[in-house]
């Protein structure tokens, strides 16, 4: 057997058995991060480790084929309600991203493409294989994401919580009246839809990579499968496959690690105290933008703005007595606007300062 193939074989086993392992323990991201730990110490102890450059090109197109389904007719009958806020939480997010990258890239040794893709307010399996592709350092810049995920999951709530709390704010009868309709979810899930929405993002995918755009296998994946499911409602995407996508990415980017990379996680202490200090700041001052002028309750407002996932939302938001599905709506579309344009608004600003 050809040793790259065995290698392949290799890092694809012992990434999957650690990110089994690490999710079982339900660290957030814990397949994307035992990947990860499992490919990197395969590469540092053994130098075995191998992943071939097009997976990075699978992953794109993996992952805009789930985001380009997490959209749903009915959130896009949402949107006259809820243009307002979402253009304050995007230009937000986007302040946020610009300023904290700059912050990091002065503050460390981090070039300006990682610490722009380390502040990226979107997800924690996209990004760093995103940055990576547009030539940032993606170990790096998923080290970044998890802890933001983290603190989105495990700390923003509960200070949100705490802090409404003690402003007394139980009653919130001067707001107006909460979405409580659940999101209409679409019911194709044959396999089917499966294949064609592969082949639809494939096909689209390989499109946008040949575009030049930065990260056109991702956009093209992502709008054309958005197309298929809002057109046509034939587009599908079962949580496996993105599992599957975690595992790939997580065993792509440990298989670029070396012990040079893990002795520089020392200077991300800083860069970690300005991202966690950006979006404290971002929930608390924009929280009260969106709570004054869209009507959204103390607690609704600031969840909307903190960096977690829409799943983990629904379950988050449930838990501390908020009931608006706007909430997730808001999330949701999120995720879809800052994958999709935050790369190339980057890509733009190091191209006009000359990076």
């Amino acid at each position: 057997m050809n040793m790259a193939y065995l290698y392949l074989l290799v890092t694809l086993f012992t990434g999957t058995l650690a990110g089994l392992f690490i999710n079982k323990v339900r660290v957030p991201g814990g397949l994307l991060v035992g990947a990860i730990v499992g490919a990197a110490l395969l590469n540092i102890c053994f130098g075995a480790a191998y992943m071939p450059s097009q997976t990075k090109l699978l992953v794109q197109i993996i992952a805009g084929a789930f985001i380009g389904c997490t959209i749903e007719k009915s959130d896009v009958t949402r949107l006259p309600k809820i243009i307002k806020p979402t253009v304050i939480i995007i230009s937000a997010f986007l302040i946020l991203n610009l300023v904290t990258g700059i912050l990091i890239h002065l503050s460390s040794p981090l070039d300006l493409v990682t610490s722009f893709m380390s502040a990226v307010p979107g997800g924690i399996i996209d990004t760093p294989i995103i940055a990576a592709v547009m030539g940032a350092d993606g170990p790096t810049v998923a080290v970044m994401q998890i802890v933001r995920q983290m603190l989105g999951i495990g700390v923003f709530p509960l200070l949100i919580r705490t802090y409404n709390d003690r402003r007394n704010q139980f009653e919130d009868e001067g707001y107006r009246e909460a979405y409580k309709e659940k999101r209409q979810k679409s019911n194709t899930k044959s396999r089917q839809a499966l294949i064609c929405t592969l082949i639809v993002a494939s096909i689209f995918g390989l499109i946008g990579n040949k575009t030049g755009i930065p990260a056109g296998a991702f956009v093209f994946s992502i709008v054309s499968v958005l197309s298929l499911k809002l057109l046509l409602d034939f587009a599908y995407a079962p949580k496996w496959l993105r599992k599957f996508a975690q595992i790939l990415s997580g065993c792509y980017l440990g298989s670029t690690i070396v012990m040079s990379d893990v002795l520089g996680l020392r200077h991300l202490l800083i860069p970690l105290v300005i991202i966690i200090i950006g979006y404290m700041a971002n929930c608390f001052f924009t929280g009260m933008i969106l709570s004054k002028t869209c009507g959204f309750s103390r607690k609704e407002s600031m969840l909307i703005t903190t960096p977690a996932g829409a799943s983990d939302m629904a379950l988050i938001s449930s838990d501390i007595g908020v009931e608006n599905t706007d909430v997730i709506i808001l999330q949701v579309l999120r995720l879809v606007i800052v994958m999709t344009f935050f790369p190339q608004i980057i890509s733009l600003v190091l191209h006009f300062i000359g990076q």
